[in-house]
Parts: C-alpha cells; structure tokens; sequence
C-alpha cells in the first residue's frame, strides 16, 4: 500500500465515517479531458468571494479543469453553469470536499475555505496524493501551518500559498534591487493595511444558519458555537475563533511583501502588540487598529492596521495613508527607500523623495501553480508552503501578543513605546487615527501586549506556558489537525 494512500484512509477513517467507501467514490468519479495534453484535473474546496476567482483560473485553460465544486453551502452549486460554460463541460458539485479525494482524475486541490479550514483541507488533499493550492494566510495558527510544512516535504507535494505578489515579476526585480545593495543596507520595514471595515453589527438571539448550509462541517476544526452575528459568511474573519482579524486577512499579502525584502527565513525572536477592536461595539473580536512589531535582528518589521475611516468622510475614501501608501509596504534603507503600493508595482526613491526607479506589471500565480505541478518540482513555485506559513505565522505571533495584553491609557502606551522612535511614530499615527475618528484613549480601550520571546527554530515561547498555548488550539473530535512528528 502507498504512503499517501495509507495516510489518506488512517486519517480519513478518523475524520468520519460519512466519508465515501471506495465502491461509491467511483460511482461519480469524473472521467479525463480528452484534451492531447491530459489537463490536470483541479477540485475546487470553497466557492465563495475567493473562490470564484479559484474557479476561473482552473476552468477554460488550457492546462487544467475542475472537475469538482465542493462547499458546505448548497447554494454554490450554482457556479456549476459559469464554469461549464467557461470549459464546455459541468463540474460535478459536492457538499464533503472529503469525498472527491479518492478520484485519481483529481490531480489537485485549491482551497478558498475560512481560515480554520486551511490547513485541514491541505494536509488531507496531500495525504490523498493531490497536490495543493492554498489561500493565505495557510494556517489558523502557527502549529498547524507548520504542520502543512511537514506533511508536504513529507508527502513531496507541490503546494502554492496564495500570495499571488510572488509571481509580480515587478516586485521579484524590485527585491533584487534592495537586496543588491543598491540603496545601502536595510533600517526597517513597514505594512501597512489601511481599509475601513464597518461595524458587522451584532444580534441579541442567536444566527439562524439556513438549512443550506452544514454548519457542522462549515465549523469543522473550529469550536462549534452560537453566531452572534448578522452574516455567518465573510464576517468569519473578524472572530478568532475562525479568522484572524485584517492582518490574517489583506495584511498576510503586506507582511510577505515585507518579510520577502527583508529576506528573513525564520519567524521573528520578538514580538509584541498594541491594539483593538474601538469605534463600535459588535460581534467581532479581533483588532480593527493595531500595530506589530517584529523585532528582527537585522532590521525590524512593523505592521499597522487601521478599520476606521476619518471621522468625517465616508466609507468610499476614508483611508489614512502613509507615504502615499494605503495598502502597502515601505522598506527605509539607509540611501533611499522603496515603496510597494500594489502586488504589481514598486518605487524606489533616495531620501529626499526623488524617484530612483520603478516597476510594474503582475504575474499568473495560478498558472505558476500549474507548470509546478506538471514539473514535480516545489523550486518552481514562487509561493511555496514555507514562505506561506512563515509569514501567516508572523501575523499569528503578533495576535497572540494582543490576546495576552492589557489595557492601557494613551499616556501609558506613549511610556512605553517611548524608548524606540519606530514604536513612537507608529503609536503618533494610531493616535492621530483614532481622534479623527472620536475615539478617546485617554482611558484604557487598547490592549497591550507583552513583549514574546520566540525561539525562531522550535516556534515556540521557552518558558510561556500561556503564549505557547496560543500557537495551536484545541480541535474538535472528527477535524483533528494530523501531527506529522506523531
């Protein structure tokens, strides 16, 4: 028996006994494209926002076709007809992704699921033999995501992150540029995530989920618990129980870019938080303002998020901005810096503003999946699994650093950070944010988090029982993540 076959049934029969025998798998087994070139045969697990965009790079092309649809919301079937319009034959629709991992005409999965799926769905698609695609951030926590690391080296399975910055042929310039010397050594980094995000309410009684919908399954790693919240899709982001706020959700892309220029192939050995959820009171419970700090040895990492528009403009245009950047990167050098405002584009400047140079233009991330895939080799993939969980885990450490704080009045913040004038001029923007928008932290609404030593080679906090906590969770009988040491 093979070692993805032995994986795929010890792991599967643990999972649940709802699974499909053999015999019934082959009854809606999707027969080959009768294409010269054998397509590769893709099953698509989460349809929704992300998803779609997953349906149409796999359909139509000339290398690949979905042959499966798979979400716990019935409702997405109805994608079925724009993708066999797209490649001229319908896929088949399933509610149990885990069905469709017995067809050998699957050569790989894409998973556009909520967060807490990500790392389930992965490391079961390639217990299977299939090789994967997986949406950032690639993990729910640190553990986890380095468990798909393993189960991947493991398995030797192609698997993609999908950071699709990676494949901007523009930035990959860009990274040589700095990392050439050309603008003298590097000082820090910043990424930034200035979106407003609307309050996403909050109800008194619990969500009614629709009958469409399993939300046993949809839950699955996750805790099973009562939705307080008026809209279970999406708004999945903004709870910790199965998102991980905008830092794990837009940020992910901002942090890779700068851990990418930075050049760091280990997760940072400190880490700290200031942060939280202000300006309206709902149903979510990550930060909709923070910063992170990622204390790098050689240069420091700082991420700054911001959920509120100015105070008095609206939603369409009340964004901050920081060197021209919304949603985006600034590397400082000590001759000039470079700003990345989009996956497609970068600017370099000396220190008086001038423009030294710049790129543009994006890459194909799915088809890069692709040709990997065709070639067997994870060297050619821009994304591979490594740099997806390492920089998901940045963004997971400095969570845990905010879910371990305090608060603290603006006074006491501004004592704190005073010693580092990186850590101060962020802390001056969060605070010029927050006024505009009327909120006062002058008493104590932003937590706080301690400073967490990481040992970068274990991923672990030596000698923090709680903060090691945090860095996995505790998973529901049936959707238990598999340990690859065990």
């Amino acid at each position: 028996m093979s070692l993805t076959r032995r994986y795929f049934l010890k792991s599967t029969a643990a999972a649940t006994a709802a699974v499909a025998t053999t015999q019934s798998i082959q009854a809606f087994q999707q027969p080959r494209s009768s294409s010269p070139n054998e397509k590769i045969g893709v099953a698509v697990i989460g349809a929704g926002g992300r998803g779609s965009s997953h349906l149409g790079a796999f359909s139509g092309g000339a290398d690949s076709e979905v042959l499966y649809i798979c979400d716990v919301d019935t409702n997405a079937a109805k994608k079925i007809k724009g993708v066999e319009e797209k490649q001229g034959r319908a896929p088949q629709f399933l509610q149990d992704f885990r069905k469709v991992l017995e067809d050998p005409n699957v050569d790989a999965i894409s998973t556009a699921t909520p967060n807490h799926w990500h790392s389930l769905v992965s490391i079961l698609a390639m217990q299977a033999g299939k090789h994967v695609y997986v949406e950032k951030p690639v993990s729910h926590n640190v553990w986890e995501g380095r468990q798909v690391v393993k189960w991947a080296r493991e398995l030797n399975k192609i698997c993609q992150c999908g950071t699709q910055s990676r494949s901007s042929p523009s930035l990959k310039s860009a990274v040589e540029y700095v990392r050439s010397g050309k603008l003298g050594p590097i000082q820090y980094a910043i990424g930034t995530c200035y979106k407003p995000r609307k309050s996403i309410g909050k109800l008194d009684k619990p969500l009614q989920i629709p009958d469409s919908i399993d939300y046993d399954m949809w839950c699955g790693p996750a805790e099973m618990v009562d939705i307080y919240r008026p809209r279970l899709h999406y708004d999945w982001h903004w709870d910790f129980n199965t998102g991980n706020g905008d830092m794990g959700n837009q940020g992910i892309h901002q942090m890779d870019i700068a851990r990418w220029f930075l050049g760091e192939g280990k997760l940072s050995p400190r880490v700290m938080s200031i942060g939280g959820r202000v300006g309206y009171d709902d149903a979510g419970d990550t930060p909709n303002t923070q910063i992170v700090y990622h204390d790098f040895e050689a240069a420091p990492l700082i991420f700054e998020t911001r959920g509120l528009p100015h105070k008095d403009l609206d939603w369409g245009t009340g964004m901050d901005e920081y060197r021209g950047s919304r949603i985006g990167v600034i590397v400082q050098c000590e001759n000039g810096y470079v700003v990345i405002p989009s996956y497609t584009k970068a600017e370099a400047f000396d220190n008086d503003g001038n423009s030294l140079q710049a790129w543009s233009g994006g890459g194909d991330h799915f088809q890069n999946f692709l040709d990997a895939v065709r070639s067997g080799d994870r060297n050619d993939l821009n994304a591979d699994i490594l740099e997806g969980h390492l920089s998901s885990a940045l963004c997971h450490t400095g969570a845990i650093s905010h879910q371990l704080g305090s608060t603290q009045t603006s006074e006491q913040i501004g004592k704190e950070v005073a010693g580092d004038p990186l850590w101060s001029d962020s802390w001056e923007r969060m605070e010029k944010h927050l006024a505009a928008n009327g909120v006062d932290v002058s008493d104590p609404k932003l937590s706080v988090g301690p400073w967490l030593t990481m040992d970068p080679d274990s991923e672990t906090f030596p000698g923090n029982e709680s903060a090691n906590a945090l860095l996995t969770r505790p998973y529901r009988e049936g959707y238990v993540v598999p340990d690859a040491d065990a």
